[in-house]
C-alpha cells in the first residue's frame, strides 16, 4: 500500500504563502505601477507588506491565502508529533523533548492566529492591532523554532544514524539566528524613521519564514524511505540497533559477579545465558540440559 507523501504538507504551505507574496508584490509593482498608498509614511516609496494587503482588491486574496498558508503549517507540526509517536519519524526519547514537541505546535497555532488576524485587522483601519497581531506572529513561530531546533538537537544525539536530523536542525537553527537579526534590523530602520529600508527587511522575512516552512518537507522525506533506507527504530534491517535501542539494552544488561553481562532473558541469546528462559537454569540455550560426560573409574 502506498504510503502518504506527508512532505506535500510543508511544500503546500509554502507554495501558497510564495505565491501570495508574489501576487501582492507584482500588483502593487505592475498593476499599481508601484503608488504611494496613504499607510505608507512620508519619504516612504517602497510598501510594506501590510500595505498591499490593506487594499480593497488585495485584502481578500491576504487573508484567504495567508490563512491557508498557516494553518496547512501548523497542520505540519501536530502531524510531525503523530508521527514520532506512531515511529514513522524517530521517536521522542525523553519527556523533555516531547515537551518541546508541544511547545513548538502552541506557539505555532499562537503564530498562526497572530498572522490571520493581521491580515483581517489591516493597518489602514486598525493599525494598533495590526501591529500587535504582527509582533504575535513574528514571536509565536521564533519560539516555535527555538523549541523545534532544542528538540531536534536532542533527537540527534540519540539517533546518530539519522543525517537528515542534523540537516534539519542546522536548518531551522540558522532560521532562527537570520529572523532575530531580521526582526532587529526591522525594528532599528522603523525607530530611525528609515521606511523604505523598514519594508525591504520586511519582505526578506517573508521569505526567509516561506524557507523555513520548505525545510519541513526534508523531515517527513524519511517517512517514505524506511523500506528502502530504514532509519527508524521499528524498521531497521536484523542484526542492526540504533544508539537509543543500544542504550536500553545496556541500562537493561545486569552484570554478574564473575565480570559477564547476562542479558535480559532473550530466547537464544548469545554467549549461552538466558537467565533462565523457559524454566531452564542459566546457560543452557537450548532449554536442555547437556549429557554429563561419564567420569573415569578409580578401580584399576
Amino acid at each position: 500500500m502506498a504510503r502518504f507523501p506527508y512532505w506535500i504538507v510543508p511544500v503546500f504551505s509554502a507554495t501558497v504563502w510564495l505565491a501570495m507574496l508574489l501576487a501582492m508584490l507584482l500588483w502593487w509593482i505592475v498593476a499599481e505601477d508601484s503608488p504611494k498608498y496613504s499607510t505608507m509614511s512620508q519619504g516612504q516609496t517602497i510598501a510594506f507588506i501590510s500595505d498591499v494587503g490593506a487594499r480593497t482588491t488585495m485584502k481578500p486574496l491576504f487573508i484567504a491565502m495567508g490563512t491557508t498558508a498557516v494553518v496547512t503549517f501548523d497542520l505540519v507540526f501536530i502531524l510531525e508529533r503523530w508521527l514520532r509517536h506512531r515511529g514513522k519519524l524517530e521517536r521522542n526519547t525523553s519527556w523533555t523533548q516531547r515537551i518541546l514537541s508541544v511547545v513548538s505546535i502552541f506557539t505555532a497555532i499562537a503564530g498562526g492566529v497572530g498572522l490571520i488576524l493581521l491580515s483581517i485587522f489591516d493597518t489602514l483601519r486598525h493599525p494598533t492591532l495590526h501591529n500587535a497581531f504582527l509582533g504575535l506572529f513574528i514571536v509565536g513561530y521564533i519560539i516555535s523554532a527555538i523549541a523545534t531546533c532544542a528538540e531536534y538537537q536532542r533527537l540527534g544525539i540519540h539517533f546518530r544514524d539519522a543525517p537528515i536530523l542534523r540537516i534539519s536542525f542546522w536548518m531551522k537553527l540558522t532560521f532562527i539566528l537570520v529572523s532575530i537579526g531580521l526582526a532587529i534590523a526591522f525594528g532599528v530602520t522603523q525607530r530611525r524613521d528609515q521606511w523604505n529600508a523598514a519594508a525591504i527587511v520586511e519582505w526578506v522575512v517573508a521569505l526567509v519564514y516561506d524557507g523555513y516552512v520548505f525545510s519541513f518537507a526534508i523531515d517527513f522525506i524519511s517517512t517514505n524511505r524506511s523500506r528502502r533506507g530504514t532509519w527508524h527504530e521499528e524498521e531497521r534491517a536484523p542484526g542492526t540497533m540504533s544508539m537509543a535501542a543500544l542504550e536500553a539494552n545496556n541500562a537493561g544488561a545486569i552484570q554478574a559477579g564473575s565480570g559477564r553481562f547476562y542479558g535480559n532473558g532473550t530466547d537464544g541469546a548469545a554467549n549461552g545465558y538466558t537467565n533462565g528462559t523457559a524454566g531452564y537454569a542459566n546457560g543452557y540455550t537450548t532449554r536442555q540440559k547437556p549429557t554429563e560426560p561419564v567420569s573415569s573409574s578409580r578401580n584399576f
